[in-house]
């Protein structure tokens, strides 16, 4: 269970260094074989319509990242064993530095997650991404404000 614990731990924090070391492509790609609830959608959107959105709205910076920092935490993992299935329900919290300016949070929300053992690896198989609960200046992280 230990080993399960890890590894489900791990999908989550790999999201937030992917995100955060600008490899948009490489945090789509841990939802290969997910569905994903965005706000504003009754559709969910699957690895290439996440990353779209990632590529329209993000702002990336010449060093090649957004500038910021996520946070995950408190995770509550719930493991069934038997079934191959698991639930995450955690807490984020986004920093920003963009250049000229202090860092500074962001954003904070959560996300609920949903997790399949296959071939005895653990992946997304959901995630809630619309539980976006308070915000700061996005204006230097997202395009179109």
């Amino acid at each position: 269970m230990s080993h399960d614990l890890l590894a489900i731990s791990n999908l989550l924090y790999r999201y937030a260094e992917k995100m955060d070391g600008g490899d948009l492509a490489g945090a789509a790609a841990l939802f290969r074989h997910a569905r994903i609830k965005v706000p504003g959608s009754e559709n969910h959107l699957d690895e290439t319509g996440i990353l779209r959105v990632w590529q329209q709205r993000l702002k990336i910076y010449p060093c090649g990242t957004p500038r910021t920092r996520h946070v995950i935490s408190n995770p509550i993992i719930e493991i069934d064993a038997a079934s191959g299935r698991a639930t995450v329900r955690s807490c984020y919290t986004v920093l920003q530095a963009p250049p000229g300016r202090a860092l500074q949070p962001i954003a904070t929300g959560r996300y609920h997650d949903e997790f399949e053992r296959i071939d005895q690896q653990w992946r997304f198989c959901f995630r809630d991404y619309s539980l976006l609960d308070l915000t700061g200046d996005l204006s230097l992280h997202l395009n179109g404000l």
